[in-house]
């Protein structure tokens, strides 16, 4: 492959992904029924174009990687979705996220990743879209607060409501 197809190729991959993630935000209001049977292979093609395709062509020729990466949503499913295993409740995995949070502003992807990290100290498997998912349910419902679009992990922040935002 040359410089030339490799830029074809990136820029197709980039349209691509802008039209699948349009059909992914379609999918995240259908009935729950469709959306879990569409948000798994959704997922998996936007990760397979961000995550492999993109890389390797940008690992080659590193000139292509565009100055301003544009944020890749994370998940296209709901916290609806989410069926919690025995091990843990709803109550106990907000207690975790509440504890990792405070006053300033974090990465949602930090918060996750720190979540996932207690999480296996625990001894409890959860899946980080678990996380995301919650987060955003808590961001949904004024818990918390949000900034940036938090399905997209890399590119939104959350952090604690102030005390005297919840008096």
């Amino acid at each position: 492959m040359d410089k030339k197809q490799a830029a074809e190729i990136v820029k197709h991959a980039l349209d691509a992904l802008e039209a699948i993630e349009r059909a992914g935000e379609i999918v995240i209001n259908v009935d729950k029924d469709a959306r879990l049977d569409l948000a798994d292979p959704i997922e998996e093609v936007v990760g397979r174009l961000n995550y492999e395709l993109l890389p390797a062509i940008y690992h080659r020729y590193p000139d292509l990687r565009p100055e301003q990466e544009r944020p890749a949503v994370s998940v296209y499913h709901r916290w609806e979705d989410v069926e919690l295993r025995d091990k843990i409740t709803e109550a106990e995995l907000d207690s975790i996220l509440f504890s990792l949070m405070g006053p300033r502003w974090q990465k949602t992807m930090m918060v996750i990743a720190l979540a996932e990290r207690h999480c296996r100290e625990l001894k409890l498997e959860l899946d980080r879209v678990v996380f995301g998912l919650r987060l955003l349910a808590l961001a949904e419902s004024d818990q918390i607060e949000s900034q940036g679009p938090v399905r997209m992990w890399r590119h939104s922040e959350v952090r604690l409501r102030s005390a005297a935002e919840l008096s």
